[in-house]
């Protein structure tokens, strides 16, 4: 990366442990797509006035040339969300995927339809 790599905690202590984990993620991240120009996850904890346990929210702003991807993930109704190493887990999954159409496109690789009333 080109800027340093930027982890935020919202509502909870820095874990060391968690930050390990974010920095195995951005560093996969990098090795699929090596022009990431910067990274920033925010991780915010559940509110913890709620009965049951609460879903970790993940949102990750990648830059790379020419596109930046926002992931923002909630597991609606996943509990395994409950816990922060698979929200962060899925919210890089949904960054790669992003990652993966952008380059995409700009390789021209994208499946076009051809419009009504061709007959191709």
């Amino acid at each position: 990366m080109q800027q340093p790599l930027q982890i935020t905690f919202k509502e909870m202590k820095h874990s060391d442990a968690i930050e390990a984990r974010v920095r195995e993620h951005a560093a996969k991240l990098e090795k699929f797509y090596e022009p990431i120009v910067h990274c920033h996850v925010v991780i915010e904890a559940p509110d913890r006035h709620s009965n049951h346990g609460g879903l970790y929210r993940i949102h990750i702003d990648v830059t790379v040339p020419g596109d930046e991807i926002a992931v923002s993930h909630q597991g609606s109704k996943n509990h395994a969300h409950e816990d922060v190493y698979v929200a962060l887990r899925d919210a890089f999954r949904a960054a790669r995927r992003q990652l993966q159409d952008s380059l995409q496109k700009k390789r021209g690789k994208v499946k076009r339809h051809s419009p009504p009333g061709s007959n191709d």
